[in-house]
This record gives C-alpha cells, sequence and structure tokens, in this order.
C-alpha cells in the first residue's frame, strides 16, 4: 500500500491525503476548542481574572522581547 502510494501521480496522491489532512485539521480545531472553552471558564470563575490575563499577557510580552532580542536556550550535551 505504501508503495502503491508513492508510486501514484501527483493528483491520485493529492485525492488519497485530502481526506486524511482534512480529518486531522479537524481533530486539532477541536482540541484547540475543548482546552479554550475549559480555560474561559476557568479564568471566569478565579478569583481574579484579570490577574490571570493580565500575567499571560506579560509572558507573551517576555517571550515576544527576548526573541527580538536573540536570547537562545542552552542545549543539552
Amino acid at each position: 500500500m505504501v508503495m502503491n502510494v508513492l508510486a501514484a501521480t501527483r493528483l491520485e496522491r493529492l485525492v488519497i491525503l485530502v481526506p486524511a489532512m482534512i480529518v486531522g485539521a479537524g481533530l486539532v480545531a477541536g482540541v484547540f476548542i475543548l482546552l479554550g472553552r475549559a480555560f474561559a471558564a476557568t479564568v471566569r470563575e478565579s478569583g481574579h481574572p484579570r490577574l490571570i490575563i493580565g500575567g499571560l499577557v506579560a509572558l507573551a510580552g517576555v517571550i515576544v522581547l527576548l526573541t527580538f532580542l536573540g536570547v537562545t536556550l542552552p542545549k543539552e550535551g
């Protein structure tokens, strides 16, 4: 079966792989929606939602700043 996919023309390969890509994208989108809704519920139920959102914004700002400055993490080994 793998050899048949490798030997197929470009159009045949596309016809075979597009349904798998659509299902995969749907699964990824479903997971992100589920996690986003759970996070939104957690923030709503917390006592300090502004603090949580502010912390996330600050974390994103630090990551962007360090990336802009060219800071890299040390490699193991």
